[in-house]
């Protein structure tokens, strides 16, 4: 936990923009204070639920693409501790545990690595490093019978939220193998080769390692479905992806109703909820679309598969405020507060 930034009131209170007679989320989520406090303090919470950021974008340049993915947990950050605590939502169910911080690994990349396929090299071993800090948190929170919810960085961090959560629930008892199924509403499968580790192949390297059993992909697009990957899913009785033109070119199932299709297909034991936003039109990310789902569609997602899954973590990652080449968007952290908070209270509404 050396790169773990952890979060005490002051932190907090300093985002947090306080009114009279109003009270807000800030002022209600429970912390831990200090890496000395961790698990003390953990072991006497009583939130069910553990938000903390991977602000990076090494997975991201590691696979080519255009960095920025660590621009969106501190504007998440502002605009969630900035809900309203009322009815609808408390506050007090959730632990807002603070950050990672791997920009050190990347001064020593851009210091150290020269030429292209150098600093890729060097990039995707950096990623091997955030996998293990990742997964050593997740496995901790899902042991103790939390669920973690995590603000990306790249799509990177999907393996470890998968084999971190697969050995915590099974140290915990409550699977037999460590091993859990995952639903991803992307417009990419992000199960490229297992080239060296990026944003590009974390369901590859889970599945090769055992800790994922079932995938199942909503909403990816055919323009970028590589033939090799294409094949290897065709062929994989395990795997299973509904296509964007499927639901909204050629009208073959509603939008809901491929949301069904994927909770269904992974009902047999705890499944991660991913969400990739570069799947919303219009989005600030490395591989942002202008043809895409809705934000509105992505809400339903998050509503729908916190009430219908066995939920082992929810991950939302690629999202970005500005981006290396000069692009921006004042808006993405507000809509990931969004999704994180129709996720909590979907999960409130069956506990």
């Amino acid at each position: 936990m050396d790169r773990f930034r952890f979060y005490n009131k002051e932190d907090i209170l300093t985002l947090t923009k306080l009114r009279r007679f109003e009270t807000k989320l800030g002022e209600h989520v429970q912390l831990v204070n200090s890496k000395e406090e961790f698990e003390e303090k953990f072991e006497q919470s009583n939130a069910k639920y553990v938000v903390f950021g991977i602000p990076e974008d090494i997975g991201v340049k590691a696979n080519m693409g255009v960095g920025g993915a660590d621009t969106a947990w501190f504007p998440f950050l502002n605009a969630f501790l900035n809900i309203q605590s009322n009815d609808f939502l408390q506050g007090d169910e959730i632990m807002l545990l603070g950050h990672f911080d791997f920009s050190d690994l990347e001064t020593v990349i851009e210091e150290n690595a020269h030429g292209h396929e150098e600093k890729v090299d060097a990039y995707r071993h950096a990623v091997n490093m955030i996998d293990d800090d990742v997964e050593r948190l997740v496995k901790y929170i899902t042991s103790k019978g939390k669920i973690p919810i995590a603000i990306g960085g790249g799509h990177n961090n999907a393996y470890p939220m998968i084999k971190g959560s697969a050995k915590g629930l099974n140290k915990a008892g409550v699977i037999q193998l460590a091993q859990i199924n995952c639903i991803n509403l992307d417009a990419h499968t992000d199960y490229r080769p297992a080239e060296g580790r990026h944003s590009g192949n974390a369901f590859r390297y889970a599945e090769d390692d055992g800790y994922l059993q079932k995938y199942c992909v909503v909403g990816v697009h055919e323009n970028y479905i590589p033939q090799n990957v294409w094949i290897d899913i065709v062929n994989n009785p395990f795997f299973d992806f509904i296509t964007y033109e499927d639901i909204f070119i050629h009208e073959k199932r509603n939008f809901i109703q491929a949301v069904a299709h994927a909770t269904g297909f992974t009902d047999d034991t705890y499944t991660g909820i991913e969400i990739d936003l570069d799947c919303i039109a219009n989005t600030l990310s490395s591989a942002a679309t202008p043809s895409g789902i809705t934000e509105l569609h992505a809400r339903r997602y998050v509503n729908f598969a916190a009430a219908d899954c066995k939920v082992a973590y929810l991950h939302i990652c690629e999202g970005a405020t500005f981006l290396t080449d000069g692009r921006r968007s004042e808006s993405t952290g507000k809509l990931i507060s969004y999704l994180v908070s129709d996720f909590i209270k979907s999960k409130n509404e069956i506990i």
